[in-house]
């Protein structure tokens, strides 16, 4: 009978024990049953959690403005830069509207609304309906949004950099900020476990697995459609220009239980940039495609908004003719470029839609507060995979990919 070797038992725990993606998920785990078995205890662990994404959010500025300006300074061709640019807008908004319709075509057949309402909790949703009368307004979405910010002076500057006589000497000093940078944040991300812990600890702690029960058909759909979605559509985008959506996932398997733990995609934004480059995407493409794609390609949002709005719809028996689902559809493709950069947006984006079609009431928004905590990984997780989709679909379309860098 043949024997395991000592040294690839030994290979195999070393490398299990010192992947920083085992330590997360096993504080995940951790937070889980704190929060189940001592709900008070792990309420107090909030502003761990937080901390550490604050924590994160201090060098999201930083990165995107070295990654873009060195990105496009090092392209030297303007014109392939606005090429990107608007090929990227484009498929967000194809990909978008995709993940709208196929929120309510499955909420449509699925029926997840179709429950008995008194045994469901209300909670205060005033500070979100409050806020739905006042129209979108893209001033007021790019005053809130700093990455937003940091992505126009950056693609100016890089700009302005191609034309300057000491734009070798500048990208040689900006290189080496970039490398201090992701340097320190790759220690940063050794808390990650930490931070994951006392989200999850949290969540469970505040809200309880028990409210998941009278909303657990919801909950079902929304995973299932985004399931769906990134294994179907995103799968099919991935196979049509040669790659495997179930590798890609394996590749950033840390950054999504980081964001697991956490509930904010932006957690691992600056993770997931480096991490998209060391695929093979060039420094520019990344630069511009994922912070970008963090306001306008939220595949995830996108899908839970769509499903929210008929299942309010349905919870109050309210038949919607084909003509208001797809005034649903449009208003949702305007307001739900506003559901990233402020907390609680996603709830002010969907008060606004229903306030808009004047069909579905608003207090319907306060049966969906409870369980929201718990889609939100759901939302989080889809729309960083669908970035990172776009990603490498834009990269490889600019003939911008090169083989994975080992």
């Amino acid at each position: 009978m043949n024997e395991q070797s000592p040294y690839i038992k030994k290979s195999w725990q070393h490398s299990l024990f010192t992947n920083l993606t085992f330590y997360v998920l096993i504080a995940i785990i951790t937070g889980i049953l704190i929060g189940h078995y001592f709900p008070t205890t792990a309420m107090k662990t909030e502003w761990i959690g937080k901390t550490f994404v604050d924590i994160i959010k201090l060098f999201i500025a930083p990165i995107i403005f070295l990654t873009i300006v060195l990105g496009i300074s090092s392209i030297g061709n303007l014109k392939k830069v606005g090429r990107i640019g608007i090929k990227s807008l484009i498929y967000f908004e194809i990909v978008t509207t995709l993940a709208l319709g196929i929120g309510i075509v499955v909420a449509l057949i699925v029926q997840p609304g179709n429950i008995d309402r008194t045994g469901l909790q209300l909670q205060d949703a005033s500070k979100y309906t409050n806020q739905a009368g006042s129209s979108f307004s893209w001033t007021a979405f790019f005053k809130s949004n700093l990455t937003l910010q940091v992505l126009a002076v950056a693609i100016i500057i890089g700009i302005i950099l191609n034309y300057s006589k000491h734009r070798l000497k500048i990208i040689h000093w900006l290189g080496r900020a970039a490398h201090y940078v992701f340097l320190a944040l790759k220690y940063v991300m050794y808390l990650a476990p930490l931070g994951a812990f006392g989200g999850m600890a949290y969540t469970i702690g505040k809200f309880g697995l028990q409210t998941l029960v009278p909303l657990g058909k919801l909950m079902a759909c929304v995973y299932l459609t985004m399931f769906l979605f990134i294994f179907f559509i995103l799968g099919s985008i991935m196979r049509y220009y040669g790659f495997s959506i179930v590798s890609f996932l394996k590749s950033i398997k840390e950054e999504l239980l980081i964001v697991l733990g956490t509930s904010s995609s932006e957690a691992a934004l600056p993770s997931i940039m480096r991490k998209m480059e060391k695929m093979g995407c060039s420094k520019s493409v990344v630069g511009l495609v994922i912070p970008t794609g963090y306001s306008f390609n939220l595949d995830g949002t996108s899908i839970y908004l769509s499903m929210a709005a008929i299942f309010l719809a349905q919870l109050y028996n309210i038949h919607l003719s084909p003509g208001e689902l797809l005034t649903i559809l449009l208003v949702l493709m305007l307001t739900s470029k506003g559901a990233a950069g402020v907390t609680g947006s996603g709830f002010i984006v969907l008060a606004s839609t229903l306030a808009a079609i004047k069909t579905i009431p608003l207090e319907g928004l306060a049966f969906l507060l409870g369980v929201d905590k718990f889609m939100s990984e759901a939302r989080a997780i889809t729309n960083i995979i669908g970035n990172g989709v776009a990603t490498l679909v834009i990269a490889k379309s600019e003939k911008e990919y090169v083989e994975e860098i080992v």
